[in-house]
């Protein structure tokens, strides 16, 4: 029996950061469909205010204020919180030559002060749940050495290093903390890739071809992985970090 026909997350508030497209808007999918009330906050979210389980707070996550005001209007609205789903981050390309110490600074304070940021600000709200828990999303560059890609792999690097540390901190106060690393997912800002590159097919076939499954990661695919993190179920997971990359991090197939 599935978690979507035994409504697992029944009676349980989320919220998830860059919900509004990509992973996390499958990962609100998913949590809504188990049974959760869920807020997606997002810089750009679809849709302002309540509609039905979902809660949209527009919220940037480089920004303490506006993170705090994000996470009382869910608590205001829902009257608990009881996960955080850190989804929210954006891309760097380049080796470390490439990008100058301010853009260093911006993509590490919303891939991961951001983070902290949100947990910091959810931490009192999550000690009150019976089924605390939060995900964080990482990426398969925090466990490999992708070509081009080295501000990204160091933060997502930072933020595997943090969900253990976070796990450590908080498992006596019943909150669980984990981390998905998906491998290079179909996702809007992949296609965004594709399209700057000089041959879209072929840069796109070489990133399928990278994946030992010979694809790219669905969005869902980590959704599910998430939910399964974030599940009362899960209560002995923590401090873990679940690979979706399609055997990347792990596997050496030998050459067809």
């Amino acid at each position: 029996m599935s978690d979507s026909e035994t409504g697992v997350f029944t009676g349980l508030v989320a919220v998830v950061t860059g919900g509004a497209s990509g992973i996390g808007a499958a990962i609100v999918d998913r949590l809504v469909a188990d049974g959760a009330k869920v807020a997606i906050l997002d810089l750009n979210p679809a849709v302002d205010g309540y509609s039905e389980n979902r809660l949209s707070v527009r919220t940037n996550v480089a920004d303490d204020a506006s993170v705090r005001a994000a996470v009382d209007a869910v608590v205001a609205r829902f009257g608990r919180l009881d996960i955080v789903v850190n989804n929210a981050g954006i891309g760097a390309q380049g080796s470390v030559e490439d990008n100058d110490d301010e853009e260093w600074h911006r993509v590490f304070d919303i891939n991961v002060v951001g983070m902290a940021r949100v947990a910091r600000a959810a931490l009192p709200h999550l000690r009150e749940s019976p089924a605390a828990s939060i995900v964080n999303t990482a990426s398969i560059a925090a466990t490999a050495g992708l070509p081009q890609r080295a501000l990204y792999s160091a933060t997502k690097g930072a933020v595997l290093s943090l969900t253990r540390a976070m796990a450590a901190d908080h498992l006596r106060e019943g909150v669980r903390v984990n981390c998905v690393n998906p491998g290079t997912a179909d996702t809007p800002w992949v296609g965004r890739l594709l399209d700057s590159a000089a041959d879209p097919a072929a840069e796109r076939a070489a990133l399928e071809a990278r994946q030992p499954h010979g694809r790219l990661v669905s969005a869902t695919e980590v959704a599910d992985a998430v939910a399964y993190l974030a599940s009362p179920r899960s209560g002995s997971t923590t401090g873990t970090s679940i690979a979706v990359d399609g055997g990347m991090q792990e596997l050496r197939l030998r050459p067809q």
